[in-house]
Order: C-alpha cells, then sequence, then structure tokens
C-alpha cells in the first residue's frame, strides 16, 4: 500500500478520536451533574485532545492529492468558497439555531451551547486546512526547490508557535514579538509567490477577485462568531482555545488577502499575453542565434541550452540520431540510469517518437515505479520529412511543471533547428563538391606522376610497397632514385595538410629531391660526389623555406644504400623511426635517430638538429619503412596499432620475401583497424636484402 493510503488509514481514526473526547471532555465541563457522576477531566486533556484533532486535521489534508488541477486556478477557488465556504453557512445557521431555541433547563442549554460550538470548532479547524493547502498550491506553483524547502520551514514554525499558544505557554514579550515579528515577515515572503495570477486573462482576474472577497468574507463569518462567543457567560472552553483560533485565523486571512492584493493589481495588466509576447521574442532570439551555428555540433549545443534556458528545465537529455543509430549527445542533470529507464517506458508505450508531455509523473502508469525524482516530462522530437534527427527531452522536479505554450515553443525551436541543420548540410556538400571537382582533377594527375610505377630492380634486395590515401588526395609520398656506384637513394615523406596544396608541396619535394641528388662534377673523389642525408636535409629545407606556407612542414627520411661496401647511411628528419632486423643477432629493433620536420625551423640553425646514422647491412637484414598512417591507425576501442604491434609482425615474418612480409603487416592492420574510419594516409616500404649478395666488381 501506498506511503500516502497508509498515512490515511492511520490518521483519519485518529483525527475522529481526538474530537470524539473534545466533545466528551467540553460536554463534561458544561454539564456539572454529569461531571460529579463520571469525574471532571482537567483543562490539559480538552487542550490535548484539540492539539491532537487540529494535527490530524492538518496531516490528513496533507497527505491528500494536490488539489491543484493543471493550470485550473479559477476552479480551485470555486471549490474552495463552494465546498469549505459552505462551512461558514453551516456554523453561522446552527449558531442563530442555537440563539432561537430556548430551553428552561440551563444545564440541556449549556449542552446544546458546548455541542454547537464543538462542532464550529471543528468545521473551522477543517476549513483552515482546506484553505492553507489550497493556497499552498498555489503559492508554490512553479516554485524554485528552494522556495518549497522554506514554505516546508514555515509550515514547521506556525505550527509549534500555535501549539504553545494553545498550552497557554508564552515567552517573554521581546521575544513574543521577535518570534510573531519573523513569521509575519516570512509570511510576507513567502505570499509574494504568487506566479499563478499572471496565468489568468481579465475575466478570470475579476472572477478570482471574487472569489477571494467571498473567502475573505467566510473568514470573517468564522472570525466574528469566535469573537463573541468569547464572552458568552456558556462558554466552557479554556480561554487559550479561543487565543490559538483567532491566530490561526490571522494567517490564514493574511495569505487569502495577499492573494487578492496580488490579483487586484495584475488586473491592469495583460499577464499572460505578455509573458506570451516575452516568449515569442525570446523564441526569436534563440532562432537567430542558431542561424549562425557554423556547424551541426553548435547548432544542436545552442538549441540544447536554448531550451533549458527557455523552459527552466530542471534536467534534460538531446538524442542525436546518426546513421541509424540514436546516441546521446548532450545531457544536463540526469543520470544515465534515469535516462535509460525513460527511453525504455517511452518505447514500451510506443511514445519514443511523438511529442509527449506529462505533467504528472508519480501518478502516471508506468512512470510511477521508475521513483523518478521528477514531476514533468516533455519529449520533442526532431524531424524532418526525410529523416529522424533525434529527441529532445526536458525534465522538471515538480508536477504541471510545463504548459502547452512550452510544447509550443519547443515546437517551432526544433523545427527551425531541423531546417537550419538542414541548410548547413546543402551548403557544405555543394561547397564540398565543387571544391573536391576542381582539386581532384588537379591534385590527382600531380600526385599519379609523383609515386613510382615502377619499383627499382636489382639483385641486391628485394622491395615491397603499399600507398593507400585517406582520401582522394593524400600527403604521403615516397621515391627512389639510382645513383651510379652501385647506390639507391630512398626518400619518403609526409606533408602536413591535405588537397592540392599537399599535391603541390610533394610535387615540390621531389624535384628538390632529384636536382640535389645528381652527381657533382666538382667533387674530390666518389663519396663526395652526392651529398650525405644530412646535408641534403638541410638543403632541402633551405629550398623549402621560400614556396612552403608558415603553418606547412613536412616530415621525412632520407637513406642511401652502398652496394659495393654493404652497408647504408640516413637522415630522418622528424619521420617515423626505421624498423629493422638484424639477421646476425636474429632481433627486430627501431633505429631511433633525432630529427626536425622540414620548414619548422627557417634559418642555418637547422642543420644542427640533423644526426647522419650508418649501418652495415648483412644478407637477410630487413628494413621496414612506414608512415605515421600506419602505427596510427585506430581499433575498435580507439587504441593505436602502435609501434610494437608492427615490430611483433617482422619478428613473426622476416623469413618471408618482401612483398609477403608486407601483406602480412597490411592484413594484421586491417584486422585491427575493421570497421573504424581511416584518419591519414599510410605508406608502407619493406625492403629486404637478399641472403646471397652478388660479388662487389671495380
Amino acid at each position: 500500500m501506498p506511503f500516502r493510503q497508509k498515512l490515511k488509514a492511520i490518521v483519519l481514526p485518529f483525527t475522529v478520536l481526538s474530537w470524539l473526547i473534545l466533545l466528551i471532555s467540553t460536554l463534561l465541563q458544561a454539564s456539572p451533574e454529569a461531571a460529579a457522576r463520571v469525574g471532571l477531566p482537567p483543562e490539559w486533556v480538552t487542550l490535548l485532545a484539540q492539539a491532537a484533532f487540529v494535527a490530524g486535521v492538518f496531516i490528513y489534508q496533507r497527505s491528500q492529492p494536490d488539489p491543484l488541477r493543471g493550470t485550473d486556478f479559477v476552479g480551485l477557488l470555486r471549490r474552495l468558497v463552494l465546498g469549505p465556504g459552505v462551512l461558514a453557512t453551516v456554523c453561522v445557521a446552527l449558531h442563530l439555531a442555537e440563539r432561537l431555541i430556548q430551553y428552561e433547563h440551563p444545564t440541556t442549554d449549556r449542552l446544546l451551547f458546548a455541542g454547537i460550538y464543538t462542532i464550529n470548532l471543528a468545521l473551522f479547524v477543517i476549513f483552515l486546512a482546506y484553505t492553507n493547502y489550497s493556497w499552498r498550491s498555489l503559492v508554490l506553483f512553479r516554485s524554485t526547490a528552494r522556495l518549497r524547502r522554506d514554505w516546508l520551514w514555515f509550515e514547521v514554525l506556525l505550527g509549534t508557535t500555535l501549539l504553545f499558544r494553545l498550552f497557554a505557554w508564552t515567552p517573554p514579550m521581546p521575544v513574543a514579538y521577535f518570534i510573531m515579528g519573523g513569521l509575519a515577515v516570512f509570511g510576507v515572503y513567502l505570499s509574494g509567490n504568487q506566479k499563478w495570477v499572471a496565468y489568468l486573462n481579465r475575466r478570470q482576474k475579476w472572477e478570482v477577485v471574487f472569489l477571494q472577497l467571498a473567502l475573505l468574507l467566510c473568514l470573517g463569518i468564522f472570525t466574528i462568531y469566535f469573537l463573541r462567543i468569547a464572552k458568552d457567560p456558556k462558554l466552557v472552553a479554556p480561554e487559550p482555545q479561543h487565543a490559538f483560533l483567532l491566530l490561526t485565523v490571522f494567517f490564514a486571512s493574511f495569505y487569502s488577502l495577499a492573494g487578492l492584493l496580488v490579483t487586484f493589481f495584475n488586473l491592469p495588466t495583460a499577464g499572460v499575453f505578455e509573458q506570451k509576447r516575452e516568449e515569442i521574442l525570446s523564441l526569436q532570439r534563440l532562432t537567430q542565434l542558431i542561424q549562425k551555428g557554423q556547424s551541426e555540433e553548435e547548432v544542436y549545443q545552442m538549441l540544447f541550452e536554448a531550451a533549458i534556458q527557455t523552459v527552466e528545465a530542471d534536467a534534460a537529455w538531446l538524442d542525436i540520431e546518426t546513421e541509424g543509430e540514436l546516441h546521446m549527445a548532450q545531457r544536463f542533470n540526469v543520470s544515465e540510469e534515469h535516462v535509460q529507464a525513460i527511453r525504455v517506458l517511452l518505447t514500451d508505450y510506443n511514445l519514443g517518437q511523438i511529442e509527449y508531455l506529462n505533467n504528472d509523473l508519480p501518478n502516471s502508469s508506468g512512470f510511477r515505479n521508475l521513483e523518478l525524482p521528477y514531476g514533468s516530462l516533455i519529449v520533442m522530437p526532431m524531424r524532418s520529412a526525410k529523416r529522424q534527427y533525434g529527441s529532445l527531452y526536458m525534465l522538471k522536479e515538480q508536477r504541471q511543471g510545463f504548459d502547452r505554450e512550452n510544447l509550443g515553443m519547443l515546437q517551432t525551436f526544433t523545427s527551425q533547428t531541423v531546417l537550419s541543420i538542414e541548410n548547413l548540410q546543402l551548403v557544405a556538400a555543394s561547397i564540398q563538391n565543387e571544391r573536391v571537382k576542381e582539386e581532384l582533377k588537379i591534385a590527382s594527375s600531380v600526385q599519379d606522376s609523383l609515386i613510382p610505377k615502377d619499383l627499382p630492380i636489382d639483385n641486391w634486395f628485394e622491395i615491397g610497397s603499399h600507398a593507400l590515401a585517406a582520401k582522394e588526395v593524400g600527403g604521403d609520398f615516397y621515391d627512389f632514385l639510382h645513383l651510379p656506384g652501385k647506390r639507391l637513394a630512398i626518400l619518403i615523406g609526409d606533408v602536413s595538410g591535405k588537397g592540392i596544396t599537399a599535391a603541390f608541396h610533394m610535387a615540390q619535394m621531389k624535384g628538390i629531391f632529384h636536382a640535389l641528388m645528381q652527381e657533382n662534377p666538382l667533387a674530390k673523389n666518389e663519396r663526395e660526389k652526392f651529398p650525405v642525408p644530412s646535408k641534403f636535409m638541410a638543403m632541402a629545407n633551405q629550398a623549402l623555406t621560400h614556396c612552403l606556407e608558415k603553418s606547412s612542414f613536412i616530415t621525412a627520411a632520407l637513406y642511401i644504400v652502398d652496394y659495393e661496401h654493404g652497408g647504408f647511411v640516413f637522415a630522418r628528419a622528424g619521420h617515423c623511426h626505421t624498423l629493422y632486423y638484424h639477421s646476425i643477432k636474429e632481433e627486430v629493433s627501431y633505429f631511433r635517430t633525432a630529427g626536425l620536420g622540414l620548414g619548422i625551423i627557417r634559418n642555418d640553425s637547422y642543420e644542427k638538429h640533423i644526426k647522419n646514422q650508418f649501418y652495415d647491412y648483412n644478407p637477410g637484414d630487413v628494413m621496414v619503412i612506414y608512415t605515421d598512417g600506419i602505427v596510427e591507425a585506430r581499433g575498435a576501442g580507439q587504441e593505436e596499432y602502435g609501434e610494437e604491434r608492427l615490430k611483433q609482425q617482422l619478428e613473426h615474418t622476416y623469413y618471408l620475401e618482401a612483398d609477403e612480409i608486407k601483406q602480412h603487416i597490411l592484413d594484421d592492420l586491417n584486422e585491427f583497424s575493421k570497421g573504424q574510419p581511416m584518419h591519414d594516409d599510410q605508406t608502407l616500404l619493406v625492403i629486404k636484402f637478399k641472403a646471397a649478395q652478388p660479388e662487389a666488381t671495380n
């Protein structure tokens, strides 16, 4: 059984029993003959019974469902006047009837007087409880969590003060004035929160004014009754009882008067119409912000933040649909567990893709079992005629947190968002298509001429090569150049950036490579005919200074293989480390040398950052040269392929031919990055020095 039902099942009998004890105690005090036979109860029994009855009525009324239904403020006040207001009429009728009926026996007259007084006291307490919690619903309409906490504290303080007054406990005068003054100021602060008045039109405001006047009239009737009866000689009730009732009616009247004044002074304004006008202006401003978005992510971010601010949501999230899959793009003040629970429930009820407004989640089928800390929910799908873009979810902690105006605003706002996104997509697609057509026409032909069509063939080595661009035009390049004296120059590089610019820089680097590696006729000996790799890098850096953009650079590695002497020399300009298999040591390792990319330092000091490394190769050695697109390829968990995995592949395949080693590495790379987009160009060269080296001839 829900807690509220259990509470009502306990409180209701307790309240009725307390009133019966109060009635019996009052009748015994009015009848000395009965008191002599049964015994006269002490005064504290009467006061305790009344305190229990008042507490029971207020607790019972608090456990009832919220009397405010949606935004039916007029209906709430009408029920308040036509329901509890009738109690005031009954009170007057009973009092007049008692005055008209005259009994010769004084005891009978006192008993009738005491009985009617006790009934009227009960009716008045019920009236006060209903009035108090009706005003509570109005004051806390669309309130903040802080205001709700403040009201709870006010209830506790007021109840404590009234109960102390009931038992005639009076603190020293300065303290009493401070307590009453503090409660009065607290009451003014709370009663000033009358947001509900702004939602009334002019006709409803006038109706509310008359209903509030009727309510004050009802409170006045009760007040006059208790003031006049306090001087009646037939009254047998204790004095603190009257003080308690008058203090209670003061606070009830205070709230009613505050509501009346707020409503009256709002009559000249068109409250809700002004609010709607402000909402339209706000929507216009937010729409302008959305149109300024330069990307889909920015547009969605603006939508999400603006929607939360506009409807004053306590929590929210945004689901975006991409390629048929739904994922959460934004989340605010809501746990993933609650998000998943709401999603599943809406899907089960086929409400996931439609506009949905629920202002009473705790009492709604399905949501009740989720025990969410929220009372209101709006679901606003984002879709066009062609596709579904996702859904926007807004949550508020309190019930009745949203209205149809909020729904309409979000509908207009999400429609504008979808329109903006589609416009961005169309413009981007149009620009991209035109640019790609022009770039591809030029860059494809340029890049086609850069990549060697035929690999160098020699009895000293074998080569396997692979080149794959992430887009139509890539930034990777490699080249070979046979040099006199049984030498081979191998250049590999990676240009920063993509597209036509990268293609032109590749062409420039190819020209620089062939120009600088030509034979020097003034050389004193064979070894001085060609620049060593470090010198080549310095000269290339100087040449590129005049044609490379400030923000661009090139990483490269140059290898010069000398078959006659069985060795090679290389230098690295910021490029990936060389992977090498040593056939004598039977181990795989990386040549890790210093080096800085071309174009990063554009002066004579660059050569200090480049170092040559010499190595005598052995038959059966394998050299793997690659670009960062290989080792930085991403797996399913966004981890990188990495140098270690590449090293393991060479350890397992070094005995194979160069082409077979290359293919094993590529197969493993494709398996690793299966299903993941390719983010960077991939170039791979495998050079294997043959186990049977030819005889060197002079």
